[in-house]
């Protein structure tokens, strides 16, 4: 008997999870907005972050920005600039209002994201002593050259020696 309880439970806990994601989807004919759908799968934290996002362009809807209140299809392409320049490029499977467990969000769309770059592409930061103060213009602009060396993928040159600086 206790075999079957657990596996009563299994199955129960699945069923409740695709129960709320029924429950979380609009009646018939009904639409979705697209700052809740980014939302309600949990590609943004709030839905007030969704509807900053869209309002500053980083939402796409089949290659073009939309408004927070534009309707989201089952089927189309949504676009998510996120923090540190990172795109989240996912396919409407389901359309959902409320917000749900991540295991039920998660069959709410398809991930088409690019894999993020690796470590090693990401420009490396200029690390100071505590306590030394602002930057030189001297310090600002070997900093400067270190950068662009790294993105252009040449290796960087050592600032010129000599002059009336004694380091």
């Amino acid at each position: 008997m206790a075999s079957d309880d657990a596996s009563g439970t299994a199955a129960g806990t699945a069923s409740n999870a695709a129960d709320a994601a029924r429950a979380a989807g609009p009646a018939a004919g009904e639409s979705v907005r697209i700052d809740s759908w980014i939302w309600s799968v949990r590609l943004t934290k709030t839905r007030s972050a969704g509807a900053t996002a869209c309002r500053g362009g980083h939402v796409k809807v089949n290659g073009e920005r939309v408004k927070a209140a534009h309707a989201v299809r089952v089927g189309d392409e949504v676009r998510v600039r996120q923090a540190g320049g990172h795109e989240r490029v996912v396919i409407v499977k389901r359309l959902i209002r409320k917000r749900v467990g991540a295991p039920v969000a998660v069959e709410c769309y398809v991930d088409n994201s690019p894999p993020p770059p690796p470590r090693e592409a990401v420009a490396p930061v200029a690390i100071r002593d505590r306590g030394a103060g602002r930057p030189t213009k001297r310090d600002r602009r070997d900093m400067d050259r270190l950068r662009a060396a790294f993105e252009t993928g040449r290796t960087a040159t050592p600032p010129p020696q000599g002059g009336r600086d004694k380091d």
